[in-house]
């Protein structure tokens, strides 16, 4: 008996362990959609306007785009929360339930796609409102930023206790 319990343990550990990679490859992917656009109202910074030539009108139409997502897209991210914390508590659970934890994941699955099909296609009404001129700017500027911020990351980060010393 000790050993189909032993067994039971390591196959628990081992569907929980698959599930929290599949959670964090999930959450990578959806990091690298964000990462398409700067955050917030970026047609309102002041580069990004010098940059892309934007006009008043343009900046308009963008923000009209955002209000129009804006309450959809906070209820959507709001649900994919809730039920990535679902999930994850039943993946604490002593004893894992299958059934609930397909459940759950599929739920999760649901509301990430929804929050993906609604962002996707707020990225397109925003591409609607560039000529092709600035959207190839707008690459380029994201780009360089992102190539910046992996340099970031790959340099060795500095423990500020040991310069003091």
């Amino acid at each position: 008996m000790d050993a189909r319990h032993s067994a039971s343990q390591e196959g628990s550990l081992a569907v929980r362990k698959r599930l929290a990679l599949a959670l964090f490859a999930l959450g990578f992917a959806a990091s690298l959609f964000a990462a398409d656009l700067p955050p917030g109202k970026w047609w309102r910074r002041p580069e990004i306007i010098q940059q892309l030539q934007l006009s008043d009108e343009q900046q308009t139409r963008l923000d009209g785009i955002f209000r129009t997502n804006a309450d959809d897209l906070i209820d959507l991210r709001g649900s994919v929360e809730k039920a990535n914390v679902a999930l994850r508590a039943e993946l604490e659970q002593p004893q894992l339930d299958r059934q609930k934890i397909r459940a759950f994941a599929t739920r999760l699955s649901e509301m990430r796609g929804r929050l993906f099909d609604r962002e996707l296609m707020m990225l397109v009404d925003m591409r609607a409102v560039l000529s092709d001129t600035q959207w190839n700017r707008m690459r380029q500027l994201l780009d360089r930023v992102g190539n910046q911020q992996q340099q970031q990351r790959a340099q060795p980060q500095r423990n500020p206790r040991r310069m003091q010393n």
